[in-house]
């Protein structure tokens, strides 16, 4: 058994009995997307919302509008012919940093926020339930999905541990 470690902006696809794992969830997301009857898993490290309208956009998992599109497609090639049934587990997406002026707090500096709220509207326009989350807030996380027991282990500076 394996655990496969991605990066930020980064994705990859993991069978059981190996885990998947990111490091280092500030703002950005960790969104799992499996199947349960494939005991396969795949994982993007969300840093931006959205990519540039029309843009050509060279690293797609840097983006929650391209990378959850892609880490699905990657996921269910995987398992073609056969339709995939994804279930989503989201993690991240904390405000790390307090600014003292009204300015600095306007909406479009929280890309913690930002970056949960849009990862929602794309799973939801692509029919992919969020069975479980831990988003928001002001702390880091490193997580870690298993396949097998269809877990993720999020662990926090100052926070501990926990299962969703």
């Amino acid at each position: 058994m394996a655990t496969t470690i991605i990066g930020i902006a980064d994705m990859n696809i993991v069978r059981a009995p190996d885990k998947i794992s990111t490091i280092g969830l500030g703002s950005c997301c960790g969104v799992v997307l499996y199947d349960s009857r494939f005991k396969i898993s795949g994982m993007v490290h969300v840093l931006l919302p959205r990519s540039t309208p029309g843009g050509d956009v060279v690293n797609k998992a840097k983006f929650a509008d391209t990378g959850i599109v892609l880490l699905a497609q990657k996921l269910a090639a995987q398992m073609a012919p056969v339709k995939p049934m994804f279930k989503c587990k989201l993690a991240g997406g904390a405000h790390m940093f307090n600014y003292s002026s009204a300015t600095a707090k306007n909406d479009l500096l929280n890309v913690g926020a930002r970056n949960v709220q849009v990862c929602k509207e794309v799973l939801k326009a692509m029919r992919i339930p969020i069975v479980a989350e831990d988003t928001l807030g002001t702390y880091g996380r490193t997580i870690t999905f298993d396949p097998e027991t269809e877990k993720l282990l999020i662990k926090t500076a100052g926070q501990g541990e926990r299962t969703i």
